[in-house]
């Protein structure tokens, strides 16, 4: 009888891993692949509505990839932070992507300028998976974003080249003597033109500058400035997105 016992306690707490296994994977996975010569740390941020994993930052040392579960139909954003120091308690400061001076943000967003990966996973209204690289908040990092399997037409999000070498010197972000950071044309001018607000907060008004002209010629996949959809927002529905920093050319 306690061997019958013991085999059934087993079987049935196997059974209760293969469940908790199901239900976690029940959403998207993001793999996070750091190919910088350097260490970064993600910065992530749920939409409105939804949570934040990872308690909203971490470390990915270079040459490092991690696995994150989604819930199913999550929205947010996620970027990478570059020149970061912590103390002990999460406490410290980045050079670009910066959250609050906290290792994990937590609901806070990254201080631009900062590459923004955006993603809508699914919604109440379509199953579909929306995603984009956004250049709008300016660039820091070069970085993909792609889908592993999802069909034909889901295509990759993407600023693979390091704008940071060829930004305008009106735009340059600079720390130490060196170039970490171009700005978008909306935070260097401050103005409704270039931010798209006011009366230009509509694509009949929005017209792209020189500036988003020269960020889009570098790199096409990305978003240069708001209305850029067209040639910008990616539609598909894998299980699983590879999102890599400093991705290879």
């Amino acid at each position: 009888m306690r061997t019958m016992s013991i085999s059934f306690t087993s079987s049935f707490f196997l059974l209760i891993i293969s469940c908790l296994a199901i239900i976690t994977t029940n959403g998207e996975q993001l793999i996070l692949v750091n190919n910088c010569k350097e260490n970064i740390w993600p910065g992530i941020l749920g939409g409105a509505g939804h949570p934040t994993p990872n308690y909203g930052g971490f470390l990915l040392t270079s040459g490092q990839e991690t696995v994150i579960d989604l819930p199913q139909k999550w929205s947010g954003r996620v970027w990478g932070r570059q020149g970061c120091s912590f103390d002990p308690t999460g406490k410290g400061a980045c050079e670009t992507g910066d959250c609050s001076g906290l290792l994990r943000c937590q609901g806070t967003g990254g201080v631009p300028p900062a590459t923004v990966i955006e993603m809508t996973l699914g919604s109440s209204t379509s199953p579909l998976h929306f995603y984009d690289v956004s250049l709008v908040d300016g660039f820091n990092l070069p970085v993909s974003m792609k889908p592993v399997g999802g069909g034909v037409g889901c295509g990759v999000a993407a600023c693979e080249v390091d704008l940071n070498v060829c930004c305008p010197s009106a735009l340059e972000v600079r720390k130490g003597g060196k170039v970490v950071g171009c700005k978008s044309a909306c935070l260097a001018m401050q103005s409704a033109k270039y931010c798209c607000t006011g009366s230009y907060s509509n694509p009949k008004t929005c017209k792209p500058t020189l500036f988003a002209n020269l960020f889009k010629a570098i790199c096409p996949k990305a978003y240069s400035y708001a209305f850029d959809d067209s040639s910008s927002l990616n539609k598909c529905r894998a299980s699983r997105y590879v999102i890599t920093f400093c991705p290879p050319k």
